[in-house]
């Protein structure tokens, strides 16, 4: 594959603007052109690319390579199709679609035009979650036996800070689904990436109680992996700021022979005879304001992804979450609010499941 890399964007919000920046400091892509949101004119300026008046336009050109999607949720079916059959390698940020069948959709077509498809779980590029997996994957903790994942987000605090510039309306319309399958799919990918395991079945409740809309916005999810473990996911945007100190995104996992303590925007640590010991620390990631969202700690774990993603499009080893990761996010993810809505435990192909 050539290299630079030509890189087309759809969507010039939130993750538009970071994945921009990260073309912008890798080397082996080159951005040309944008297409999508109202700030795409403002985007294109920024970074001295083509501005183009939809997707369509987008895919037809000769010089962009690859595409990037950062739309809404319920967008990314039909641009990363028309991406895929233009020939185009495509980075869907998470989560994949807003459907197994959308995702299987994507999924085949890519197959069939033998381009690459990855998903944007950048989560696998931060210092103390790739530690935590080489610890996992070495046996270190023996077999995972037991975990508790937390996820509380105040959104209140992004959507308060007008300097984003993008909107936050779409995060409201049922068609994008709810909050669960925005984040959710981070945890399910990493726990899947750490294991190697399926998500066998969850049952949940997924409520919203503070915002008039008519979406999920805070689940408490019980999870079965193939494998035998078991755990908890606590997934909120509802609560007031600040957040619960070291909570934002947490993994406690009980293994065999000892415990991992993984705050993804903190400290790693592990406990293998009784005392806890710092594996690695991840610096201040400054993720929830405008004026520190692309500083170079945050930006790291997206540069790593796109080259990763250069590596997959170039027929090369490669870390970065594939279709079939962002199909399993998505489906697990589903699965819990069809538990919720149901009231029993469902398995990932929305199959209930009985509960042992």
């Amino acid at each position: 594959m050539k290299s630079p890399v030509g890189l087309g964007f759809t969507g010039s919000g939130f993750m538009g603007l970071t994945h921009a920046e990260a073309a912008s400091l890798v080397e082996e892509t080159k951005l040309v052109a944008v297409a999508g949101g109202s700030r795409a004119p403002k985007l294109a300026g920024q970074y001295r690319v083509d501005v183009e008046p939809d997707v369509a336009a987008l895919v037809r050109r000769s010089d962009i390579d690859a595409v990037v999607i950062t739309t809404p949720h319920h967008v990314h079916v039909g641009e990363a199709l028309a991406a895929i059959e233009a020939g185009k390698h495509v980075l869907v940020e998470k989560p994949l679609a807003t459907t197994v069948a959308d995702c299987d959709r994507i999924i085949d077509a890519a197959a069939r035009r033998g381009v690459v498809l990855a998903v944007g779980y950048h989560q696998r590029f931060r210092v103390n979650n790739r530690r935590a997996c080489e610890l996992i994957r070495a046996g270190e903790i023996g077999r995972l036996l037991a975990f508790q994942v937390s996820m509380p987000l105040p959104m209140a605090v992004l959507q308060a800070d007008t300097g984003f510039g993008p909107s936050w309306r779409w995060w409201n319309d049922p068609e994008s689904v709810g909050h669960i399958i925005n984040g959710g799919p981070h945890a399910i990918d990493l726990l899947r990436w750490f294991t190697g395991s399926e998500v066998a079945a969850v049952s949940a409740f997924c409520r919203t109680f503070r915002d008039p809309v008519p979406v999920e916005r805070t689940t408490v999810a019980l999870i079965e992996l193939a494998a035998g473990a078991i755990g908890t996911l606590f997934s909120t945007c509802e609560l007031p700021a600040p957040n619960f100190p070291g909570e934002e995104f947490r993994f406690r996992l009980m293994g065999e022979r000892a415990l991992i303590d993984l705050d993804a925007y903190g400290e790693l640590r592990l406990n293998e005879g009784g005392e806890w010991r710092t594996v690695s620390a991840q610096p201040p990631v400054g993720h929830h304001a405008s004026a520190t969202i692309l500083n170079p700690v945050r930006m790291q774990s997206y540069q790593e992804q796109m080259r990763a993603f250069v590596r997959a499009a170039a027929g090369e080893p490669s870390e970065a979450g594939a279709g079939a990761d962002g199909r399993a996010g998505v489906a697990a993810c589903l699965a819990m609010l069809e538990a919720s809505k149901r009231g029993m435990v469902v398995r990932p192909d929305g199959r209930a499941a009985r509960a042992e």
